[in-house]
């Protein structure tokens, strides 16, 4: 199933938080610090061999659906794109700016981006409907869905949820990364300090759903490809959805944002951007 060594991957997530870096600094807008918490995810789905896509045909039937409804993540899911070829990475560099198509959200008329994800919580309803679809016209493609642990406050994922389980949609691949915080604050800390309602146990709440639940270090390639071998064995006909809890830290990799709230919109500058630039050199 692997693309590329754990070595190159962990150089592309390196490349790619620089890029992001490079992008906030430049518009002065950006989701840094959510952007660093996907980044192994994305990295092992695009180099790891995982997602079946052709960055020359976009919109190629066979492809796998792959989409980010944590949408304000954007910013970390364009460099990726633009390094598997489905636009010149020079348009990286009018992120956020007018006249660029790379906006703060992912939206559809990107080449590599499914569908609209700017309001949050819309991701799995949507891929839950695509999950029909396929089976509806007898494709064998796989469905990905990047999900916030925030996110999951809203009722629709759960309503998703529901039917997704019902129906067995064993073509249907989601994974929560799980950084422990929204725009709210912190959703679950080990010492039970919450700004919101608890998610935990997140795992057994979506196996009681219906679904089947693999909890793993969202920052370890090595989990990430074990949690992903046996996608493509699955039954597409029957069976359950696969949730994949990945636990990651907010800010991955600076160790200025890792884990800070304060960081959610804000772009570094000055001794601080020094810092982070510091942390994430090759």
């Amino acid at each position: 199933m692997r693309g590329q060594s754990t070595g190159d991957l962990a150089a592309i997530a390196k490349w790619v938080r620089l890029k992001v870096v490079d992008m906030a600094v430049k518009a002065n807008s950006g989701h840094i610090s959510t952007a660093f918490s996907q980044t192994e995810i994305l990295v092992s789905l695009y180099f790891g061999g995982i997602l079946r896509y052709d960055p020359m045909n976009p919109r190629w039937e066979g492809r796998d659906r792959f989409i980010q409804s944590k949408g304000q993540g954007g910013i970390g899911l364009y460099p990726v794109l633009a390094r598997a070829g489905f636009f010149p990475l020079d348009v990286l560099e009018g992120f956020a700016q007018e006249g660029n198509m790379l906006g703060v959200h992912t939206d559809w008329h990107i080449p590599g981006i499914e569908v609209v994800t700017g309001s949050l919580g819309h991701g799995l309803p949507i891929a839950t409907g695509m999950a029909q679809a396929a089976l509806n016209d007898h494709k064998k493609h796989l469905i990905f869905v990047l999900l916030g642990d925030a996110e999951l406050y809203e009722g629709s994922n759960w309503e998703a949820a529901l039917m997704a389980a019902h129906k067995g949609y064993s073509n249907l691949i989601c994974m929560v990364d799980r950084n422990g915080q929204g725009t709210i604050g912190y959703t679950d800390r080990i010492e039970g300090q919450n700004d919101g309602p608890r998610l935990n146990p997140l795992d057994r709440k979506f196996e009681a759903f219906g679904f089947e639940t693999r909890v793993i270090d969202g920052h370890d390639f090595g989990q990430i490809f074990e949690a992903l071998k046996d996608v493509r064995a699955r039954p597409l006909a029957a069976g359950r959805p696969l949730m994949i809890i990945a636990n990651t830290r907010k800010g991955k990799g600076c160790s200025l944002m890792e884990d800070e709230r304060f960081w959610h919109y804000r772009v570094p500058a000055g001794a601080d951007l020094e810092s982070v630039r510091r942390d994430l050199r090759p």
